[in-house]
């Protein structure tokens, strides 16, 4: 009963990590990177909301230092994660702390908003135990991002024959889709997708990122 929860030994024994706590510290960091990858490049300014549990032991569990590791493309095993702060600070990416006192869905909860120039990505991660994490909204949609299996994330204009294109090119590389879900702003607004796969073909979302009316394209797994 108890190894039905997980998919392998190590999600018991927990992730390679610098820090005291797998939800606090390797969760955190791996949230910072997601994050990342989506917005594309390193932001220049962040804000950090930080909810129950991480806003009261984030200076002391290392969230803090872990939070900002990922945003700057560190794994959380990564030498560098103890000085991330210094280190963000000498690129010159500006990043802020919020406590807040409000109840959230889960205890580990943060809202990352990044900016560069004109563009702003915010999005609402999850630590949930073990390194394991969920992001849960992307820029005001709700959604389900959980990391577990090969995942593609597309955010698009909302347009006729975009998923047709989109699961044309899966079929032409023999990809199978296990799981995905469409959401948009309203008609012909902004749209995600989400993805989770079987596999990964090297080069798919290049190409994935060829056809119109596709803004991004993130390849997680």
């Amino acid at each position: 009963m108890f190894m039905a929860q997980y998919k392998s030994v190590f999600d018991i024994i927990g992730p390679i990590m610098i820090g005291p706590s797998s939800s606090h510290t390797a969760g955190a960091a791996r949230i910072g990177k997601v994050v990342r990858q989506i917005f594309g490049e390193q932001p220049e300014k962040v804000d950090l909301y930080l909810y129950e549990s991480f806003a009261k032991t984030y200076r002391g569990h290392g969230t803090d230092i872990a939070l900002v590791g990922g945003l700057l493309d560190m794994e959380p095993d990564d030498e560098r994660l103890s000085n991330s702060l210094k280190i963000a600070h000498e690129v010159g990416m500006e990043v802020a702390f919020v406590p807040k006192k409000e109840k959230a869905d889960h205890p580990n909860s943060v809202k990352i908003v990044v900016k560069s120039g004109e563009r702003t990505l915010t999005c609402l991660g999850i630590s949930i135990g073990g390194g394991a994490i969920q992001i849960s909204e992307l820029n005001g949609f709700k959604i389900n991002l959980d990391l577990s299996t090969p995942t593609y994330l597309t955010v698009h204009q909302d347009k006729p024959g975009i998923i047709a294109k989109v699961t044309g090119i899966l079929s032409e590389h023999d990809i199978n889709i296990s799981t995905m879900t469409v959401t948009r702003e309203a008609k012909g607004d902004k749209a995600i997708m989400i993805i989770e796969v079987d596999e990964r073909i090297e080069g798919l979302t290049e190409k994935l990122k060829t056809i119109d009316y596709i803004d991004e394209v993130s390849f997680f797994g």
